[in-house]
């Protein structure tokens, strides 16, 4: 089986992850998504995260009923910070059978040589980057397995960060995430 890794806090899941998620799955090869929650990216500060336990249940909300996407709780189980080099590791362990690929923003890609390990997974996973603008230059990088750049990738101009203030702000977040994840944040007060 070809899976797709999108890696996030998705603090919280919104339209934005779950329409690339399908194009993505519409125009590869890939038989599913793992959205893989992290429950700590090293890259960012951990101050304003929903616990990581709410966030996954928010993300099984959003793709309850989708056959080929599945929330991902494998980052909860190994070391925190979470690396994705150590999560593809234990992956490829876990399911031997099983090919792994990476799916990231153009923001993230270009944030790669950060990244813990990064030549080894440039040199072993096939990378799906969605661009983030359209004239945005990527980094190239000749040693990589296969990037594979999706210039046409539909993007909503929709942000976690957004969703946080208008729920803080008191502002309906309606049309921008699933109306389960809408009823669930809301009843429970998240990000207020």
């Amino acid at each position: 089986m070809q899976v797709g890794l999108y890696f996030g806090s998705f603090n919280p899941i919104h339209h934005g992850h779950l329409l690339i998620a399908m194009y993505i799955l519409e125009n590869t090869q890939l038989d599913q998504i793992w959205f893989v929650v992290s429950p700590q990216n090293p890259l960012k500060p951990s101050g304003s995260l929903l616990n990581e336990y709410h966030r996954l249940y928010l993300v099984q909300l959003a793709v309850e009923g989708e056959k080929k996407l599945k929330a991902s709780d494998i980052e909860f189980k190994l070391p925190k910070p979470s690396y994705t080099a150590d999560t593809l590791a234990y992956l490829q362990e876990k399911y031997p059978t099983h090919t792994f690929s990476i799916i990231m923003g153009s923001d993230s890609f270009q944030n790669i040589p950060k990244w813990k390990n990064y030549a080894y997974l440039l040199r072993n996973y096939p990378i799906y980057i969605y661009k983030r603008a359209a004239e945005e230059k990527l980094l190239s990088y000749p040693e990589a397995k296969e990037l594979i750049v999706l210039n046409e990738a539909p993007l909503l101009p929709i942000s976690a960060t957004d969703v946080r203030k208008k729920t803080k702000a008191g502002k309906s977040i309606r049309y921008l995430v699933p109306d389960a994840v809408r009823e669930e944040i809301e009843r429970n007060g998240y990000y207020r």
